[in-house]
């Protein structure tokens, strides 16, 4: 019956599962992918599961809701759906398995990445053989001809294909030019591939129609390869209205071809492969002795398409497609059209490389880096060596390279596969690790493709261990021989400081020197970086620390000063002295402006305010606005906030925050101006005085530009939805209009958030005279040791403590204020507790704060908040509010939010600095695309995210 049912359904007998227990019945399980979000392909479809339940088969799926086919559908089709797969003998996947949740003694299935000895994935090698795991790669398993039998080429072709007729959209759509490929979306938006082939043979007839301009030539699309990746790519584009030609004829289609049609050329080695001591290609010769021959596929082929469909194996012995050079002469190969008013022409005629291949390093040697799904598309300048993401007008080529093609179609891409794993599903049900590998009872299609059993790589694998012994001995001998080239000095151990040395140290060619006087914080910041080392430098203005200085910075080539802003103008004279390049995040200082002239004619780059605020801030911003500006729109208003904060579960303290950053600057700026513009006016900060006098009060409107009445001026900002904020103008916002270029501001500020109850608090700390940064003699640290509530007498002119009710003094100077008296008491500054003497109040009450109430303790977070909200008209009137916003939440086991953002700035303009690839001399900030760009695109791939949203 069960036969009749099989046949009746039109399922193959399962071969391999003869001579197995009855008793014991195989059971198999399907893993749950975790590798990937757009991971939605399994092994097997439920169809093919069904296949397997009525061949007598226990199949266990694990549950996912992320995967194309649901878990309704292989629960009806007989699968039991549970996370636990112990009871498997054999557990399948696509990808990786995290190898925490290896399971010993099994046989697991799935592509490991481990055949070339992948640094990346050697852990899970290690893991395999420590649980005597028996690993079958689905990559090798391949039939009596070397042919893959198991994979998903064509369906890599076909996803590869339909991205890169998208990005081609786009990438012509940036060049001035709407076409039809504007009407193709990426893969995974398609249902199936029956869609997206429909939507590109729309698209062909709209080229038919002859929609596509003239002013564009002929569109030359280069196949590389004959296997399944470009049939699969090939199926996809001859739905457009295609003549295939042989690679000679391209000189003549690129001269005289048809804008009605889209032309196509298949590659092979004959084609470009030329012996290097003359003669005929050699097919049989060339696969034994690739090393023999030379490729012209950059000067015969490669002038001439428009996009490269790369999807050949590439053996590194072979000479490669294409290397850097060739990619930088194919950007000076014309489009081939003269430019006419609205009809821009091509800045060169290679619009696309589409690497389905996706083998780093490979056949395309500038191919060094994978793009993804959720971002398919990267533009590569080879003049500069550098890619750029999201911005389609780049100067370079567009690259598509998703390593995962196939995922964007799940259920196809899950049938086809399934469909040429299933014959083998029965022997691989045989492997429990019962047998010796060498006596193991099935066909070499599957023996062969076991990496691993039981404990040891097979023999056919061996060579693993051998070639990772290599790697890992020419790199300890690279870490021994190599002198790093370049050196770097980090003045300060404080809290910014780890992330730039994490940072700097990445890179073992940069020796990382951290200076300070504080020599036990130096030691730990560097202790675990072989590249890094520290010193002991006495800080200050005397002589010796300057004459310590100089040697420090002569000695490196790049300084990144970390110190507090006053000791800036000292380094910075020695490194203009001294020829070398400096990096801050702090503001530019006057003093600091003077020096511009001296650096540049002795060609040094001053960097500053390379921070977070300043640093990120006017880098987002000078983005948004050239990008307006490009556009031809007008910035109007520029209002931006940017605050750190603890996160809110640890504000609970009467400031609501804790010191993320130099706590001596959180006080001391409080007292600093503020100036903005609004609705076209000059606003200064106007304060009211109250002067108690007996019991009367007298009002007087002053107008105070410093002095600690910006604290007085708070008001809520509504930044962000659920967190309770206020905030105050930073500095001076106005001068910020002629740095952005922005003539046409109404209003510009530039503000400092905190949660709401913050500046009342610090109103307090300043009415009683703590934010004073004056010396104090009773405050001398050699003097005998005073408590709070002396010292809080004494500041507010009461000399016997025991003589007044010092609670009741300080009530009335804070002007009966119930909620600014309890701070200052929930603050340990009414307490008999002894107190720690700085010098001036301010330092003493910074020490106090920093040490007792306002540090973060283990297992704490902070968090950062920065928004700009940019009012712009455009061009047609039409107006727009854009707001650019990043929260980013500090790592309790790692570095701070606010260390994060302001560290990770000035290490990447460090290094920019020691590769050459800031130009700029003299006094410099951010505010250039070619500094911003590449610092917020590295900041980006760190996984600092900035979310915009527009509204009109």
């Amino acid at each position: 019956m069960l036969r009749a049912v099989r046949f009746a359904l039109g399922f193959p007998r399962l071969p391999g599962l003869r001579g197995m227990s009855s008793r014991q019945p195989p059971v198999l399980a399907i893993a749950r992918e975790e590798t990937s979000i757009w991971e939605r392909r399994a092994p097997l479809n439920p169809l093919q599961v069904q296949q397997l339940v009525r061949s007598g088969i226990k199949v266990i799926v694990q549950p996912s809701t992320r995967r194309a086919y649901s878990m309704d559908e292989y629960s009806q089709a007989g699968a039991v759906i549970q996370d636990n797969v112990s009871e498997a003998t054999v557990i399948m996947s696509i990808k990786t398995i995290p190898v925490d949740t290896l399971l010993p003694d099994k046989t697991y299935s799935f592509f490991s990445h481990t055949i070339k000895a992948q640094e990346a994935n050697m852990p899970l090698l290690d893991a395999v053989l420590d649980k005597r795991i028996r690993l079958l790669d689905y990559e090798t398993m391949k039939n009596h001809k070397g042919q893959r039998v198991v994979a998903f080429g064509q369906y890599a072709g076909m996803a590869g294909m339909i991205n890169i007729l998208h990005g081609v959209g786009l990438r012509l759509l940036a060049f001035g030019h709407h076409t039809p490929f504007m009407h193709i979306g990426t893969a995974h938006n398609y249902p199936n591939t029956s869609a997206a082939k429909a939507a590109v043979a729309s698209v062909g007839r709209e080229i038919q129609y002859g929609l596509l301009p003239s002013v564009l030539g002929p569109i030359v699309f280069v196949f590389t390869g004959s296997g399944n990746v470009s049939q699969g790519a090939q199926e996809v584009f001859k739905q457009l209205p295609v003549e295939m030609v042989h690679p000679s004829q391209l000189p003549f289609v690129v001269a005289s071809g048809d804008n009605r049609r889209i032309y196509g050329t298949i590659v092979n080695r004959e084609d470009y492969l030329v012996h290097r001591h003359g003669g005929e290609f050699d097919k049989e010769y060339c696969n034994v002795h690739p090393e023999m021959y030379k490729s012209e596929f950059a000067t015969t082929i490669a002038p001439y398409m428009s996009v490269l469909i790369n999807g050949t194996y590439w053996d590194p012995r072979s000479p490669r497609l294409l290397t850097y050079a060739d990619a930088k002469q194919l950007l000076t190969v014309n489009g081939g059209s003269v430019s006419k008013p609205g009809e821009p022409c091509l800045p060169h005629r290679l619009l696309a490389i589409c690497d389905i291949s996706a083998d780093l390093g490979g056949s395309l040697e500038f191919m060094t880096e994978c793009t993804s799904i959720d971002s398919p598309f990267l533009i590569y300048n080879p003049v500069n060596n550098e890619s750029v993401a999201g911005d389609m007008s780049a100067s370079g080529m567009l690259i598509s390279s998703i390593d995962n093609m196939p995922a964007q179609i799940p259920r196809e891409a899950t049938d086809f596969f399934g469909s040429h794993l299933q014959p083998f599903i029965g022997e691989v049900l045989r492997i429990d690790g019962s047998e010796d590998f060498k006596n193991l009872s099935v066909s070499p299609t599957v023996k062969d493709s076991l990496i691993a059993y039981n404990g040891h790589l097979t023999p056919n694998y061996e060579y693993i261990q051998d070639r990772r012994a290599k790697r890992e001995a020419k790199a300890a001998e690279a870490r021994c021989e190599v002198t790093p080239a370049q050196k770097v000095l980090i003045l300060g151990s404080g809290y910014v400081s780890a992330p730039v040395v994490e940072y700097l140290t990445r890179n073992e060619k940069y020796a990382v020197t951290v200076a300070s006087n504080v020599a036990s914080d130096a030691s730990r910041l560097v202790s675990q970086y072989a590249n890094a080392t520290h010193k002991y430098w006495t800080l200050g203005h005397d002589d010796k620390s300057e004459s310590e200085l100089k040697a420090l910075v002569s000695e490196h080539d790049v300084v990144i000063s970390l110190l507090p802003p006053s000791l800036h103008i000292v380094v910075a004279k020695v490194c203009v002295a001294s020829s070398k390049h400096l990096v801050t995040c702090s503001y530019t200082s006057p003093e600091m402006r003077k020096l511009s002239g001296a650096a540049e004619d002795a060609g040094v780059t001053l960097l500053n305010e390379v921070g977070l605020d300043p640093g990120i801030d006017h880098m987002l911003a000078m983005q948004c606005f050239n990008e307006v500006s490009k556009h031809g729109g007008i910035v109007e208003s520029f209002v931006s906030w940017c605050g750190g904060l603890p996160a809110p579960e640890f504000s609970d303290n009467p400031l609501r925050y804790k010191f993320s950053w130099n706590p001596r600057s959180v006080l001391s700026n409080l007292k600093n101006s503020a100036r903005y513009l609004k609705n076209g006016k000059v606003q200064y900060w106007v304060v009211v005085l109250l002067i108690f006098i007996a019991l009367v009060i007298c009002l007087q409107l002053v107008d105070v530009p410093a002095g600690g009445w910006l604290m007085h001026s708070a008001c809520p900002v509504d930044v962000i939805p659920g967190f309770n904020l206020e905030g105050v103008p930073n500095r001076d916002s106005t001068i910020y209009s002629e740095k952005y270029g922005l003539a046409s501001l109404h209003t510009i500020l530039r503000g400092t958030l905190r949660f709401l109850g913050f500046f009342n608090a610090v109103q307090a700390l300043d009415q009683v005279g703590l934010l004073d940064d004056k010396e104090h003699a009773r405050l001398n640290p050699s003097l005998s040791p005073l408590r709070w509530c002396d010292v809080m007498a004494m500041l507010i002119s009461q000399t016997d403590v025991r003589a007044i009710d010092l609670k009741s003094c300080v009530y009335e100077l804070l002007g009966r204020d119930l909620v600014k008296l309890s701070a200052l008491e929930k603050l340990g500054l009414l307490s008999e507790e002894n107190v720690a003497l700085k010098g001036t109040p301010l330092d003493t009450l910074v020490s106090h704060l920093q040490e007792k109430v306002l540090a973060f303790e283990k297992g704490e977070r902070d968090l950062v908040i920065l928004q700009h909200k940019i009012g712009i008209r455009w061009s047609d009137s039409q107006k727009e509010t854009r707001k650019i916003t990043l929260v980013e939440y500090g790592d309790p086991q790692g570095f701070s939010a606010m260390a994060r953002l302001t560290g990770l700035p000035a290490a990447i303009a460090g290094e920019m600095l020691l590769e050459g690839n800031i130009n700029r001399t003299g006094v410099v900030e951010p505010l250039y695309a070619e500094i911003y760009e590449p610092i917020l695109r590295k900041l980006n791939e760190a996984a600092i995210n900035f979310k915009v949203m527009s509204q009109s």
